[in-house]
């Protein structure tokens, strides 16, 4: 079995020290939010996630939930744990307060996510789609509904779900068939089947939201035709109490690869009552308010995951005894395997990656914030643009990584990694979804591409570079070698930018043949970015804590020098072309 310990101390680095965004700090309802409160959070969410969330991967894992007569049951022990989950507030952290939320930042949310993704991803994803279906209808719908239905999804009594796939659509939603038929009342009767619904029934809470879309009786085809609905599993009465069961049924359990304490149904929809949310036939622009939040939250699963795998690879590393080094220095037998230069080598692709990662993320959800929250219309618009762009990099490069570690953590483990006794294995197969749930990798390549780089709000991609080019603008001698090092490879990311601007001109398929190349490239560089960050306050502060940021410098080093030349290598892939491959003949 895994064991965990929340890096406490390196997000709390984060906030103490990265926290010096001049936009974020301009945002009035945080300003109370200081170190002591964030750390007693942290600290509290430390202790659910190591002893009460951790232990339940293992026993999700041997005894996946059940479809019983009609009704899910989840795994043993998960009634108990999602009980004191909800008894200490833990769904209502990033919640408005009127609607009985506690009202704190993404930038300690994403942490308190990082810890539940580490502890138990099964576990997690019950109370995950029920945030972003919150924001959803926080953000869509009217006043009656928000507080007909909020205040018990914000208390973790109800929860959300988000229902897009059908078996005849994937990510090509225009295709779908559930149908919507408008009542004389303004509901609207909701019927079709939904495959792959994350938390699609279980016996957590005692009513479920569902948010489906469908298409209109009198809607166009094509994705111009998709409205969204709010779908409850038991219909709301007008006092708030639960009235009889709606028209949805759970027709089966997905039989999964990993994440086998979810349930992710198939359920039918016959003539459900529904909601409408947000305006006719724009149902896409109301979801993506849910899935662009949810697309971060994957990537912060990558990273989650990834980090429970390091620390396992890292506690194995210096307890087990193989082969002699080149410079061994004992007499004994065997030396621990970390004294090898390929383990270190894997241990510390891991570190880089996943504390750039966090970096990275601790960033952007400042970014998130001032995009919702800051006074400055203008500013709110960078910032959103911002995250736009980054947000399908996150998706897919971290839970791209974290394939990575998860698989070296395996290969450090050697053949007890591959047994189910020390729980790799099950990271790996738990976190093979994260590459291709919201949106496949290759989806979020595409998105970036073709539509986030530049679009109405101007030359994304630009500014953002500069942005970091920006940040660059430091003297001490210190910085240099990694200064130095980020501006190669941004020059790299510019003339991959143009390249791609070029092709999209008149070669397209060279551009979605380099689109996967392109989303790593400048995944890596802004990882690096959010290194200089970190190296900046470590170079500063090295006296007052020598240990911690030693720790860090040499880290960034081995990204800097092992990692980022990556970069390289994707750019000369991608501009070899597509034709090769376009014209090569299956048989």
């Amino acid at each position: 079995m895994t064991t965990y310990t929340a890096p406490v101390e390196d997000m709390m680095f984060l906030f103490d020290k990265l926290r010096n965004n001049k936009n974020y700090n301009e945002i009035e309802k945080y300003h109370d939010v200081n170190s002591e409160l964030v750390r007693n959070i942290l600290e509290e969410a430390a202790k659910i996630t190591q002893n009460i969330i951790l232990p339940l991967a293992k026993s999700g894992d041997e005894n996946p939930t059940t479809l019983e007569n009609g009704v899910v049951i989840t795994p043993p022990g998960y009634k108990e744990a999602y009980k004191k989950f909800i008894e200490d507030g833990w769904t209502s952290l990033s919640c408005d307060p009127k609607y009985g939320g506690q009202g704190m930042p993404k930038t300690v949310s994403a942490f308190f996510d990082e810890m539940l993704s580490s502890a138990s991803l099964s576990f997690k994803l019950y109370s995950e789609l029920s945030i972003g279906a919150y924001n959803c209808i926080n953000h869509h719908t009217t006043e009656s509904i928000k507080n007909k239905f909020l205040p018990k999804m914000v208390e973790g009594k109800w929860s959300g779900t988000m229902c897009l796939t059908e078996s005849v659509c994937g990510t090509d939603l225009g295709l779908l068939k559930t149908k919507a038929v408008e009542q004389p009342n303004g509901t609207f009767k909701i019927s079709g089947q939904k495959i792959f619904i994350t938390s699609g029934d279980h016996d957590l809470t005692e009513n479920i939201i569902h948010l489906v879309i469908a298409r209109a009786s009198d809607s166009p085809s094509g994705t111009k035709g998709i409205s969204l609905f709010l779908v409850p599993k038991f219909v709301v009465n007008d006092d708030g109490s639960i009235g009889q069961q709606n028209g949805i049924s759970t027709v089966s359990i997905e039989s999964k690869m990993g994440i086998k304490g979810s349930a992710t149904c198939v359920l039918n929809f016959d003539a459900a009552i529904g909601y409408m949310v947000g305006p006719k036939n724009k149902g896409l622009n109301s979801m993506f308010t849910m899935m662009n939040l949810e697309r971060i939250v994957v990537g912060i699963q990558g990273l989650g995951i990834s980090e429970i795998a390091y620390q396992n690879s890292l506690n194995y590393a210096k307890e087990r005894k193989q082969g002699k080094t080149n410079n061994s220095k004992t007499d004994n037998n065997a030396d621990f395997i970390i004294e090898h230069a390929d383990i270190r080598k894997s241990l510390l692709n891991m570190k880089s990656i996943i504390e750039g990662e966090r970096a990275l993320c601790f960033w952007l959800s400042q970014q998130t914030e001032v995009s919702l929250y800051h006074k400055d219309k203008i500013i709110r618009q960078e910032a959103s643009n911002i995250v736009s762009l980054m947000t399908p990099v996150v998706k897919a490069l971290f839970t791209d990584m974290g394939m990575e570690i998860t698989s070296d953590a395996m290969q450090i483990h050697g053949g007890y990694g591959y047994t189910k006794d020390q729980g790799i294995e099950q990271l790996y197969r738990d976190n093979r979804i994260t590459p291709i749930y919201e949106g496949t990798n290759s989806v979020q390549a595409i998105d970036l591409v073709f539509r986030k780089l530049e679009n109405k709000n101007g030359d994304i991609i630009n500014k953002y570079i500069s942005l970091i080019q920006k940040d660059l603008n430091i003297m001490e001698a210190e910085m240099q070698p990694f200064i130095s090092i980020l501006i190669k490879n941004i020059k790299i990311l510019l003339n991959f930018t143009n390249w791609i601007k070029d092709k999209m001109k008149n070669s397209k398929e060279d551009v979605s043949a380099a689109c996967n190349d392109y989303l790593k490239v400048l995944g890596l560089v802004a990882i690096a970015h959010a290194w200089i960050k970190v190296l900046e306050v470590s170079f500063k502060d090295y006296k007052n804590n020598k240990q911690f940021y030693e720790e860090k410098i040499q880290t960034a080093n081995f990204f800097f020098n092992r990692v980022l030349p990556r970069v390289e290598s994707h750019y000369l892939s991608a501009i070899s072309g597509s034709k090769y491959i376009m014209d090569f003949k299956f048989n």
